[in-house]
């Protein structure tokens, strides 16, 4: 059978009608988020997808945002917020901390005391506090929500934890520079390795634990490398991680004032509240494969906590004083973070 003129005549208009088609509805905003998890981690499924939909619904089509998870537009992920400011991408989703030292006033929501166990305070703190100080750290870039996990708990091979004093000599594994000044702050060693190394260094005792929030647990199968989940009360950790997605600044102020309103309207006080909630579940879930496998999931009393509070109380005045080198009030930012987050829990 042969394929006639008219045929391909044929072919050929369909082939300009649909590519018309496709043309008369692209988006007028086309955006890439590149981000570093996989495309079935809670992150990407329950909180970077929801909002890019509801961002692209509310446009009525005008703009489209696509996903690049695993960092399949190439880089390692402390390289993300360089792709944003060179414009290699539209936008990413990243660890505050793993840019090391570009973002200073960030680190104030991780130390300890500010994370109390209630993310969604802390979600709505980095809100209220970004325009007036938190902006500052992101020059040539526009944070277009930011927020915390569920915080660093502690994950232990073999021993049972209740103070200070049973991590001595302990190797564990931290998530930043933070990290390891709590630990050394506690008598311990700290160990830098990456998420993904983490059930490795637990299985050949590389680490006698490490600091890392519940919701690793199911992806990493942490409950088969460790007995204790150990925390404080009331879901208190040790810390936490602060994350931002962030939009290339010269890419934000291109654009309409109408499209910036939609971007601003989906990403406000409720959506921080929402994706505390997203992550607290993402928590719950993890500490749930733990108990089921057998592991124990320890919340220490308040006086044992107060014990923990007590050593790492120095890692608050040793930030301050690393921020005074900077010209930063570390102090102000601490004390005002502090106040915002137990006000937004009182309200909650």
């Amino acid at each position: 059978m042969t394929i006639t003129k008219k045929t391909k005549a044929f072919a050929f208009g369909l082939a300009v009608a649909a590519a018309s088609a496709t043309s008369a509805f692209a988006a007028e905003f086309e955006f890439k988020l590149h981000h570093f998890l996989s495309p079935k981690a809670p992150a990407h499924t329950k909180m970077l997808e929801p909002w890019a939909q509801r961002i692209m619904e509310a446009s009525d089509g005008r703009i489209e945002i696509e996903i690049f998870p695993s960092m399949t537009l190439g880089g390692k992920p402390p390289q993300l917020p360089r792709q944003v400011r060179d414009g290699v991408v539209d936008m990413a989703w990243i660890v505050n901390a793993y840019a090391a030292g570009a973002f200073p006033r960030t680190e104030v929501f991780e130390r300890p005391g500010v994370f109390q166990g209630d993310i969604a305070a802390v979600n709505k703190a980095m809100l209220e506090m970004y325009d007036d100080e938190i902006s500052k750290d992101f020059k040539g870039l526009v944070a277009l929500f930011q927020h915390i996990h569920g915080g660093q708990g502690m994950h232990m091979a073999t021993d049972e934890v209740r103070s200070p004093a049973d991590l001595e000599g302990k190797k564990i594994r931290i998530p930043s520079r933070t990290g390891a000044w709590v630990i050394e702050a506690l008598g311990a060693s700290p160990v830098q390795t990456s998420v993904g190394e983490i059930p490795v260094a637990l299985s050949k005792r590389v680490i006698d634990g490490a600091l890392i929030p519940w919701e690793i647990i199911p992806p990493l199968k942490i409950h088969e490398q460790t007995k204790y989940q150990i925390e404080g009360p009331g879901g208190k950790r040790l810390g936490t991680t602060s994350f931002s997605v962030i939009m290339n600044e010269d890419r934000w102020n291109s654009l309409p004032a109408d499209i910036q309103q939609i971007f601003v309207d989906n990403s406000g006080p409720e959506w921080h509240e929402e994706i505390g909630k997203v992550w607290a579940d993402a928590d719950a879930f993890g500490i749930g494969i733990a108990t089921k496998s057998g592991n124990a999931h320890i919340q220490l009393s308040d006086e044992e906590w107060a014990e923990f509070e007590a050593a790492v109380a120095p890692v608050v005045d040793r930030w301050v004083a690393e921020m005074a080198e900077k010209g930063i009030d570390g102090q102000a930012l601490y004390d005002r973070a502090f106040k915002l987050v137990n006000e937004n829990m009182a309200a909650n």
